[in-house]
């Protein structure tokens, strides 16, 4: 009883703590993820009270990081990677080397050897992929060119950082360390260095050769199965069935790491209309994983190596902070790129992360790196990550600076880079978007099919989706409330959105993000509740129609009709308790009939 309680203590405990933590950081204009470091810190071997299970949040962390890595892949198509390239992938590389030769001369001046120099300057030169993310979302960066180069250019160092874990226990030997490695790394020391680094790359190509080809094909068609099902918990399992399925047999079967696996599995899945929704779904556990990967770092960190090393300390966060930041300004601009984007991508690498701590481990379990520069590095991906929103706010304020003197920006902006490929625009403008394609939602797209007025529709039904797409009409799969859903039915360009499904607080969220998307966008939407339609008509609506209301007016009109009404007095009088109906509920029970002025004994 005792081993089951462990693993609910870590999570509860590191949950809580993380949440405790994070809500002060973020009272005190720091990143959340301080504040998981901070809570790992409280209830680490370091700090008095109670202590976690390192090897459990470990675990636990790991899933973190095959989720957050597969959320990746799903947020950067291979499109997008190659549309980058030119800047990216030779940018990543010299930065790799010019901030591991910074690390690696710290290193000496610490009086570590040349392997512990290797992995001590790699852990420096790779940035977080979950503070980069957040910090361009933060900003609205992250579909810009900006954010598309940083985006790029950090999966070229994930990448990197990917063959680095893969070779380090192939070299580990012959850099003084031990050749015991990691789980899943078979390495035959009687090969030799040459041939056994040969059969590791070569396990690393079949790996991306067989999910650029097979994985493409057959990664979406079993989650489409899924999805025609219906059921969104097949859908989300299918989703986290891939993601951790692929990240194991992918580590099981070609030696490769977790996170290029899971990866790669989100990667070839962005090919496919599938990828907004299962983004949407592995959302929550891949926030709370990651939470507690932070939380696993911080446990292993000693903070008292702050006061018994105070400049090795600094010299880390100076390598960091100043030492990446200014080798990613000077490529950046030799690429002929503006000002504007190297001070971007400048602040997005003036951090480090996950990859740096899972190479600091690796490189302690080969033998390679002191338990101090664990935490050194630790140490420095605390203060880095806490000093990296004002390197955001310093980049804005010297680009600003610069541009009110355009003779000084002229001079570092000496060369024009080839733009970046623009994204196809959609064909589709002024359209409507209709949301729900059930029996009310069906009705208004035929009335529009036979005026050829242009539409999409969004529908969490696949098997509708596919008869609709069928048919030639634009369908959107997934719940529109989740993110990229709208965007994928290009909602920024449309001129209507209509809600035709029932939930009022759906509603609500669907107009306020097709607002922000569209702030001119006109709306119509249908409720069964007259309290929520006052409410969605002094937000704005253009229409607000409840079923009920519209059944008993059109049953009204019938009645008077054939009791002897007059038509024409019949449709004024509707008329008239429609708009009274407007200010008041039509189903008031102490609300009194208007008196009919027409009676059916009077003259016409």
């Amino acid at each position: 009883m005792q081993h089951a309680t462990e693993l609910i203590s870590i999570i509860a405990l590191g949950l809580v703590c993380a949440f405790i933590g994070g809500m002060l950081a973020q009272r005190i204009r720091l990143p959340p993820l301080v504040g998981y470091l901070v809570a790992g810190i409280a209830i680490g071997p370091f700090t008095p009270g109670f202590v976690g299970d390192p090897a459990l949040a470990s675990q636990l962390a790991e899933l973190g990081v095959i989720l957050l890595m597969f959320g990746v892949g799903l947020h950067f198509s291979i499109g997008d990677l190659l549309a980058v390239r030119t800047i990216a992938l030779p940018g990543a590389i010299v930065q790799i080397g010019v901030a591991t030769a910074m690390g690696a001369g710290l290193a000496w001046g610490f009086g570590w050897g040349a392997g512990a120099g290797l992995v001590f300057g790699l852990a420096l030169s790779v940035a977080s992929t979950v503070v980069l993310l957040r910090a361009l979302e933060g900003r609205g960066l992250l579909d810009t060119d900006k954010g598309r180069i940083a985006v790029g250019w950090l999966i070229v160092e994930d990448l990197a950082m990917v063959v680095a874990l893969v070779l380090l226990p192939a070299v580990a030997p012959a850099l003084g360390g031990e050749a015991a490695g990691m789980v899943g790394h078979h390495a035959a020391p009687d090969h030799g260095l040459w041939v056994t680094l040969g059969l590791t790359l070569a396990k690393v190509g079949v790996f991306i050769a067989v999910m650029l080809i097979g994985g493409r094909r057959v990664v979406p068609y079993l989650l489409g199965l899924a999805a025609r099902t219906g059921s969104r918990e097949l859908f989300t399992l299918a989703v986290l069935a891939s993601a951790v399925g692929i990240a194991y047999a992918s580590s099981e079967l070609f030696g490769v790491s977790f996170a290029l696996g899971a990866f790669f599995a989100g990667m070839v899945l962005a090919e496919s209309d599938l990828s907004h929704q299962a983004a949407a779904d592995s959302l929550p556990l891949q926030d709370a994983f990651a939470v507690l990967f932070f939380v696993s770092v911080g446990m292993l960190f000693d903070p008292g190596i702050v006061l018994r090393e105070p400049l090795a300390i600094l010299g880390v966060v100076g390598v960091i902070v100043l030492g990446k930041s200014l080798a990613a300004i000077a490529i950046v601009l030799a690429f002929g790129h503006p000002v504007g984007t190297a001070l971007t991508i400048a602040a997005s690498l003036a951090q480090i992360g996950e990859f740096s701590f899972i190479l600091a481990g690796l490189g302690i379990s080969l033998k390679l790196l002191p338990p101090e520069g664990r935490d050194l590095i630790l140490g420095g991906a605390l203060l880095s990550i806490t000093l990296n929103p004002l390197f955001f706010g310093l980049a804005d304020r010297v680009s600003r600076w610069l541009g009110e003197r355009p003779d000084l920006r002229r001079r570092f902006e000496r060369g024009a880079a080839a733009p970046l490929p623009v994204r196809a625009a959609s064909a589709l403008s002024g359209h409507a978007v209709i949301i729900g394609y059930g029996r009310v939602g069906s009705a208004i797209g035929k009335a529009l099919q036979d005026w050829n007025l242009p539409f999409v529709v969004v529908e969490r039904d696949r098997r509708r989706v596919e008869e609709l797409r069928s048919q030639g009409v634009p369908a959107v799969f997934g719940d529109a409330t989740a993110p990229g859903i709208l965007d994928a039915a290009d909602i920024g360009s449309a001129r209507l959105v209509v809600v035709a499904t029932p939930d009022p607080h759906q509603a609500r969220r669907l107009l306020t993000k097709a607002r922000a998307a569209n702030p001119g966008i006109d709306s119509v939407v249908r409720t069964h509740s007259d309290s929520e339609r006052r409410r969605l008509e002094e937000d704005g609506v253009g229409l607000v129609l409840m079923a009920e209301r519209e059944l008993a007016l059109g049953m009204m009109t019938y009645a008077l009709r054939s009791l002897g009404v007059r038509e024409g007095e019949a449709r004024l009088f509707v008329d008239s308790s429609r708009s009274e109906s407007q200010e008041t509920p039509l189903a008031e029970p102490d609300q009194p009939v208007p008196e009919l002025r027409q009676r059916r004994d009077e003259p016409e």
